[in-house]
């Protein structure tokens, strides 16, 4: 199976000054230890699920706080060459992180912000951040925009994605289910009331009931849900205690 086009990282973009809070919050509600990476000059935390590494987290002053999907390529350059030519945005030109990779951010058309990653080759290889099988880990990956069958093009050119599953929502429209070399990985929607297209990663978890209730009483909002989605499983959308929206996934758990 080739990566290119695979989720392989997640990060956060948090309020100024929100930084420690925003490590607490997750750090309770998705059982990461939370540690300082080591970079000098740049305060940016990685999440980690036992050993395996979750996440990213850092400060953005500029932003509104967010969830980045990062997706693994072959090549960054060919990538951000063909982004442009199929009508996206080359946001930050390739650049290189020590020891990982070269990394650029990009959007598509309809304006959703998401970023790539080139590794850099390695004897051993670590597996990456997208695990559906494993509570705390980023288990879904979600994009709500503007027109979903355009985006789903762009990204089928772009990443080689293939349309799956297209779910009847009634009222909150078709969920279309994209695949990475037949194996689901995520869905595209419509805006579901939201300002802007985003994509926003879901995280697995035990217990939807109990994990939303939880967000709550640690300062987050429960947007939507929790709801069953076909196949068994419930879904949550929160908003972090610093305005970040993100999902959670797995059994209801009462």
């Amino acid at each position: 199976m080739t990566a290119h086009g695979l989720p392989c990282w997640y990060e956060l973009s948090t309020a100024d000054g929100g930084l420690a809070d925003a490590g607490d919050f997750y750090a309770a509600l998705l059982g990461w230890r939370i540690a300082d990476s080591g970079m000098e000059g740049f305060a940016y935390r990685l999440a980690r699920l036992g050993d395996r590494m979750a996440a990213g987290l850092m400060e953005m002053p500029d932003m509104p706080p967010a969830w980045t999907i990062y997706l693994e390529v072959s090549d960054a350059d060919a990538t951000c060459g063909l982004t442009a030519e199929t009508g996206g945005t080359v946001l930050r030109e390739p650049a290189e992180i020590p020891d990982t990779g070269r990394f650029a951010i990009l959007a598509d058309p309809q304006g959703a912000v998401f970023a790539i990653l080139e590794p850099t080759p390695s004897e051993d290889p670590q597996p990456g951040a997208f695990d559906m099988q494993t509570p705390g880990m980023a288990n879904w990956n979600e994009l709500m925009t503007t027109d979903p069958e355009a985006a789903l093009a762009f990204y089928g050119r772009i990443f080689g994605w293939q349309p799956g599953e297209a779910i009847d929502m009634a009222e909150e429209g078709t969920y279309r289910i994209f695949t990475h070399e037949g194996a689901d990985t995520g869905g595209m929607m419509g805006l579901m009331g939201m300002p802007r297209p985003f994509w926003m990663p879901y995280f697995g978890h035990a217990a939807i009931a109990r994990a939303a209730e939880h967000a709550r009483e640690l300062g987050g909002q429960v947007v939507h849900g929790p709801q069953e989605v076909p196949g068994g499983m419930h879904v949550v959308m929160i908003r972090d205690p610093q305005g970040a929206h993100f999902g959670l996934v797995g059994p209801k758990g009462d």
